[in-house]
């Protein structure tokens, strides 16, 4: 089999994947930071078709929604079978939140089980955290 080196996001991106995320309306006064955490993400490496498994960490202050967990851990299993490196699939993952949730500052992480000896992590971050009470701040850092 080929090695096959390539940003496959446009082949994996599908508008009925980001159609399983599901949300609830969630309004508080006070900011809430969500954590979410899962060690089973896994999708298929391009180059080698071996299965990448990795640590997936989304934190979110929600603006009026929050992710509904069932619809979440279904929308991450469908990456299963996808080929796609890690910074892309991050990069997709955080693209269908943001855009599903609206938050007012969400943060994801994705760390690959050490392959070859190199531990990769991929972070992102978008929104004003200065925007948020400092009480809430602390929490993110």
């Amino acid at each position: 089999m080929p090695i096959r080196i390539a940003d496959t996001r446009d082949e994996v991106r599908k508008p009925e994947r980001r159609a399983i995320l599901e949300t609830f309306t969630f309004i508080t006064n006070q900011p809430q930071v969500i954590h979410l955490h899962t060690e089973e993400f896994s999708a298929v490496c391009p180059g080698t078709g071996l299965p990448d498994i990795g640590t997936l960490d989304i934190w979110y202050v929600p603006s009026d929604r929050c992710v509904e967990l069932k619809s979440l851990k279904m929308y991450l299993f469908s990456y299963r079978n996808e080929e796609i490196f890690q910074e892309p699939v991050a990069d997709l993952i955080f693209e269908d939140l943001w855009e599903v949730l609206q938050p007012r500052y969400m943060r994801l992480s994705l760390r690959y089980n050490i392959r070859g000896g190199i531990l990769t992590t991929v972070h992102l971050a978008r929104g004003d955290l200065t925007a948020l009470p400092a009480e809430t701040q602390q929490l993110l850092r």
